[in-house]
């Protein structure tokens, strides 16, 4: 997202309730890739990448697409979609327009690096396809020159590195370039109109920026325009090859059979979509950005177009966990997910704070000490998931295990080097990213990590070794017990436990299932956990006239707006869901499946939380508008991983969540 897009989208938002001046919001619409560039295809008709993060290059900045009749264009975005939705379980999104002069059908679809939009129009006399699209190579919207080839009708748009195209079929009626907002437009109180008509009057008007307003004429009710984003190309190949490939693609049946899709083996609604997402949010070497990077300038956040590895990681482990009970063939995603975290490991055998998803390079973050020193300012429960995840993936073969033994060698010592001698974990970052403190979240992960290396087929000392780690964990645990409140304490930090209730607390659950298998668990543990556990349910759980769910812990001020009272957080009933159905098998205690499923209820298809394009929002206001990162991967997995389990015991029991005319509505 340019400066100037934020600036305009904060002229227009500026004094909402509950939305963010200056964000590009996904919250609506749907993506249309599948690991690599993504691109998101907005109800009004909108394109714009959110790829930067998966390959290093910027794309579609704004975009515009509208029907000309009679010299007059009719934009999309002002006129209401009747109908949006992805086809079948393939990566298209089919959007469907309809006014009193036309209808209009219209199909997306992302192949690599190129993306297609495809048009057929009905009614009236339509005479062209309007689009107007906004280029930024190397997300700038300045110092960038614009190319149009006449023959064969094709725009580039170029700053160094990166070259983006813009094709049609059939060939652009007319095309020309625009100047971006001048400075006075910049400042003005009004959000920008484009495209515009204004300009200096200097000869290089439209050739200093990525601003291109294109017509295609309608043939037989149809038409198509192409883009695609390339590093330094062989641009004459690039032109022949792209109006060449136009014209291939202007035809709605090609596109559907060569769109890539969801393989499953299982006609299940939620799956089919929590694996879209996944791999929408994946990258070509699979590692995976948390969310579409709505906020890339920082105003209201972090940012989240970055692979964090407690995110990525324990998305991996669900994934090999689902694999096992559903069989979906993804033995690529994990061993690329391996790899992955064997080539960015520090030396310390510990794993930076976040990284970029396409290359593994450091990216901006605010918990690196590892890397400068000593402080407290590092998120030890990251590297712990990757931990688990590496032992899970080393019990699936014995090539595995040889591949991975020396990287899961050098994170115990890591992890070791962060566990302090009373059996707890260093004070460190917590899993929210906003306290600092010895948490029982970070307790878990190294539990589960030290447990899960413990059971695994690694060397005997190996074995041994964290067996003992695990032991003085799990005992250490103790030490945040609250008795009064009945629960393990949100953190100890200077001396005193933090009672707050805290919905990562559920980490507990799995990392008590793990330890099961190489100790032994007390009744009296038993008990304080399930007294922990339905605490933490009981006083998380908010319920208003639009949603229902769990709040992400008490106390919880971040992104409410002019809200008074916490969000409900997607992540956090969905691990609610997840720890109560794990929780049911391992106490043999039936009424957590109830449970699990009343949460899992809301984060389903006509679900409180899940909107209508399928996905899972990071938050969600009381009035049920959605907000932040969407979708979010985590709770995706979250959910992915509740299903499989429900199913696996004869649990699920939940209706219209398989069957063909189900995925395909």
């Amino acid at each position: 997202m340019t400066l100037r897009a934020a600036l305009d989208d904060y002229k227009q938002h500026r004094g909402s309730e509950t939305l963010f001046p200056g964000e590009r919001r996904t919250t609506t619409g749907r993506f249309s890739g599948l690991a690599g560039r993504t691109v998101h295809v907005g109800r009004d008709g909108s394109l714009r990448d959110f790829s930067y993060p998966l390959t290093g290059r910027y794309g579609i900045d704004r975009s515009r697409f509208g029907v000309r009749i009679d010299g007059e264009v009719t934009w999309l975005d002002t006129v209401t979609a009747s109908s949006q939705r992805y086809v079948g379980a393939t990566a298209i999104v089919e959007t469907t327009f309809e006014t009193e002069a036309f209808t209009l059908e219209r199909l997306d679809v992302t192949l690599e690096d190129t993306h297609v939009t495809h048009v057929t129009v009905t009614g009236g006399e339509p005479d062209a396809l309007a689009a107007f699209v906004s280029f930024a190579p190397g997300g700038r919207d300045d110092r960038i020159g614009q190319l149009v080839y006449n023959q064969p009708g094709v725009v580039e748009v170029y700053h160094r590195d990166e070259h983006d195209f813009l094709a049609s079929s059939p060939v652009f009626e007319s095309v020309a370039g625009q100047l971006p907002e001048r400075l006075a437009d910049i400042l003005d109180d009004a959000p920008a109109t484009y495209p515009n008509e204004d300009g200096t009057g200097q000869y290089e008007d439209g050739r200093l920026g990525g601003y291109i307003l294109g017509f295609v004429p309608f043939e037989d009710g149809s038409a198509t325009v192409v883009s695609q984003v390339t590093e330094r190309p062989e641009s004459a190949a690039v032109v022949a090859e792209l109006s060449d490939q136009a014209a291939r693609l202007d035809d709605g049946a090609t596109l559907r059979e060569i769109a890539p899709r969801i393989e499953t083996g299982i006609d299940c609604l939620p799956v089919v979509d929590d694996l879209r997402v996944l791999s929408l949010l994946s990258s070509a070497r699979g590692s995976r950005m948390a969310g579409p990077d709505f906020d890339p300038h920082f105003e209201y956040s972090g940012g989240y177009g970055y692979t964090w590895f407690r995110d990525d990681a324990e998305i991996a482990r669900f994934l090999l966990e689902t694999d096992t009970e559903f069989d979906l063939s993804l033995e690529p995603q994990h061993e690329h997910s391996a790899a992955f975290y064997t080539d960015v490991q520090l030396e310390d055998g510990t794993w930076p704070h976040r990284v970029w998803p396409n290359d593994g390079t450091l990216a901006p973050g605010w918990a690196n000490d590892r890397l400068g020193g000593d402080g407290i300012d590092y998120q030890a429960d990251q590297s712990a998931s990757v931990l688990s995840y590496l032992a899970a993936y080393a019990e699936t073969s014995e090539q595995r295990r040889h591949e991975v033994e020396p990287v899961v060698e050098r994170a115990l010592e890591g992890l070791d080097e962060t566990l302090a001698d009373d059996g707890l974990p260093i004070a460190c970052q917590n899993a929210w990213e906003n306290m600092a403190g010895r948490f029982v979240h970070t307790a878990a992960t190294f539990l589960h990590a030290y447990a899960s290396v413990a059971r695994a087929p690694f060397d005997t000392d190996l074995r041994d070794q964290s067996a003992e780690q695990a032991r003085r964990v799990y005992e250490a645990l103790d030490k945040l017990w609250d008795t009064d409140r009945g629960i393990y304490a949100l953190r100890e930090h200077e001396g005193n436990l933090d009672t707050r209730l805290d919905s990562s607390s559920f980490a507990l659950v799995d990392a008590h299932v793990a330890y099961a298998e190489i100790g032994p668990i007390e009744d009296e543990r038993r008990e304080r956990l399930r007294q922990h556990v339905d605490t933490t349910l009981e006083g998380l759980y908010r319920e208003t006239d639009a949603v229902a769910g769990l709040i992400r812990f008490e106390g919880d001020d971040w992104r409410t707006r002019t809200q008074a009272d916490e969000k409900i957080w997607t992540v956090s009933t969905a691990w609610g869901a997840n720890a109560t159905a794990v929780l049911a098998t391992f106490l043999e205690d039936e009424t957590y499946y109830e449970r699990s499923r009343e949460l899992l209820g809301e984060l389903l298809p006509n679900g409180s939380l899940c909107l209508e394009n399928g996905y899972l929002p990071e938050q969600v206001f009381d009035d049920g508008t959605p907000d932040s990162a969407t979708p979010l991967g985590w709770p995706h997995a979250l959910r992915l991983a509740t299903v499989a389990h429900l199913e696996s015991v004869g649990e699920l029991e939940t209706p219209n969540l398989t069957g063909t005319e189900v995925l395909h509505d």
